[in-house]
C-alpha cells in the first residue's frame, strides 16, 4: 500500500519531533501566488520552478534512503555525482534553480544585459541556496529571510524596476511571517521548497531594488558563506557565539530533556 501524501511530509526533526514540510509547500504556494500580481508573471512561473525543484528533493531523497541508495550531500557532494554521470535531486536544483533564476533576471523590468544579468541571476540562486543551507534549526531561515524581506520591502522606489522588487519583497515577507509560528513550534519546516522559494524571492528582491554596488557585495558575501558551508558547520559556529546562539534560539522550543538513564 502506497503511504498517504501527508505521510510523505511528515519528518523528525534535529530533536526528535514530528513535523510536516507541508508549511514549505504552502510558502511555494504563497510566495508564487504573491509574486505573480500584475504582469509579472515571469516571477511566478520562475518562483513555482524553484519551488516545485525543491519539493522534489524533499520528497525523493527519503525514498532514496528507504531504499538503501547513495544520498550525496551538499553541492560539492551533487556535482561529484553529476561528475559520475548519477543525476541526483540536489544535482537538478544546483543546475535548475540557477537557470530559472537567468529566466527571471533575463525579463526583469529594465533588464541591464550582460555581466550584471549573470550577477543578478547568481544571486537570486546563491540566496535560495544559503536560506536552504540554515534551514537546519527551527526559525533560523526564518530569521534570515524575513528582516531582509522587510527591509527590501520599505525600500524606496527609485525607478519603475524597483517596484517589481517590492512585490518579491512582500511575496516573502507575507507568506514567512505566517510561518514563522509554526516553524519555531516545531510544527512544521520550510524544507528545501519552502527555504528555496523564500530565498530566491528575496534575492529577486535584492536584484531589483538595491545598487550595483550592494548588490555585488551581497553576492559576494552569499558566495563567501556557500563556499564555507562546505567545511565550517553553521550549527558548530552559531553554538560557539553566545549572539547568535542568543538569536537563534529567541522563541524556539527548549531542547527534550533525556529520559532518566537515557545518554544524551
Amino acid at each position: 500500500m502506497s503511504a498517504s501524501p501527508l505521510n510523505e511530509l511528515r519528518r523528525t526533526n534535529f530533536a526528535g519531533r514530528e513535523v510536516s514540510l507541508a508549511e514549505g509547500a504552502l510558502v511555494v504556494v504563497g510566495v508564487t501566488a504573491l509574486a505573480g500580481g500584475g504582469p509579472r508573471r515571469t516571477d511566478a512561473v520562475v518562483l513555482a520552478g524553484i519551488g516545485t525543484l525543491g519539493l522534489v528533493d524533499d520528497l525523493l531523497e527519503p525514498r532514496l534512503r528507504r531504499a538503501g541508495r547513495p544520498v550525496s550531500k551538499g553541492l560539492r557532494g551533487h556535482l561529484g555525482a553529476l561528475r559520475s554521470g548519477s543525476l541526483t535531486t540536489g544535482a537538478a536544483k544546483a543546475l535548475g534553480i540557477p537557470l530559472l533564476a537567468l529566466v527571471g533576471a533575463l525579463t526583469a523590468p529594465a533588464p541591464r544585459g550582460g555581466a550584471m544579468t549573470v550577477a543578478d541571476a547568481a544571486l537570486v540562486a546563491g540566496c535560495a541556496n544559503l536560506a536552504n543551507l540554515l534551514d537546519l534549526r527551527p526559525g533560523r531561515a526564518l530569521k534570515a529571510a524575513l528582516p531582509a524581506a522587510v527591509m527590501l520591502a520599505l525600500a524606496p522606489d527609485e525607478q519603475a524596476r524597483d517596484r517589481s522588487g517590492r512585490r518579491l519583497a512582500l511575496a516573502a515577507a507575507v507568506p514567512g511571517l505566517l510561518a514563522l509560528p509554526a516553524d519555531l513550534r516545531e510544527r512544521g519546516m520550510l524544507g528545501d521548497a519552502g527555504a528555496n522559494v523564500l530565498g530566491a524571492a528575496v534575492g529577486g528582491a535584492a536584484a531589483r531594488r538595491l545598487s550595483v554596488p550592494a548588490r555585488l557585495s551581497l553576492l559576494g558575501v552569499v558566495v563567501a558563506l556557500t563556499l564555507a558551508s562546505e567545511r565550517v558547520s553553521f550549527s558548530a559556529v552559531i553554538e560557539r557565539t553566545a549572539a547568535l546562539r542568543a538569536l537563534d534560539g529567541l522563541g524556539r522550543l527548549p531542547f527534550p530533556a533525556p529520559a532518566p538513564g537515557e545518554d544524551r
